[in-house]
């Protein structure tokens, strides 16, 4: 059962730190800034079996891995987008698993999610550069944990799921 949530949580689960402080930001921007050409070089010269493997048993495929990333990190940019329009806006949460096993996620090529990626991730990123503190500390609800999520926290939690992302490919292609 470890080994499983060792194959499930690669870097472990997000863990959010005491003091989220300008250096952190940064470094979290960094991270979400720098995802989508590290997913381009881990995934650039596979091949449809190659992309096919997955991170562990019962597991998401690459594709899969990929595709999601590209459905929930455009989730997490309008949520980004409520907040910062919005008084702590309660966010729509969705079945990623279910996502994962609709035909653009399961068989479509990820060609256009590493598209998706970049230009996402372009607008996302000069969007969280220019938030004041004041905007940082902006919240949407989450409906299912009741929890109030700040934006400084969500960019921890998205620079936490690009490299959890990362290290399934990674675990993957190792398989």
């Amino acid at each position: 059962m470890e080994d499983l949530e060792k194959l499930k949580y690669p870097i472990g689960k997000f863990q959010k730190p005491k003091n989220i402080d300008k250096f952190q930001i940064e470094e979290w921007i960094k991270i979400i800034k720098d995802f989508p050409d590290k997913v381009v070089n881990e995934v650039k010269n596979l091949t449809e079996k190659e992309l096919e493997k997955q991170y562990r048993p019962d597991g998401w495929t690459i594709t899969q891995v990929v595709n999601h990333c590209a459905d929930s990190h455009m989730n997490s940019f309008i949520r980004f987008k409520l907040t910062l329009t919005e008084d702590t806006p309660t966010i729509k949460p969705y079945f990623e698993n279910l996502w994962t096993e609709l035909p653009d996620s399961k068989n479509f090529p990820i060609e256009s999610s590493l598209e998706i990626l970049k230009g996402l991730h372009e607008r996302w990123v000069n969007l969280m550069e220019n938030l004041s503190e004041i905007e940082l500390e902006k919240e949407f609800l989450h409906p299912e944990s009741k929890e109030r999520i700040s934006l400084k926290t969500n960019i921890g939690i998205y620079a936490w799921h690009c490299e959890h992302h990362l290290a399934h490919i990674i675990n993957a292609k190792q398989n």
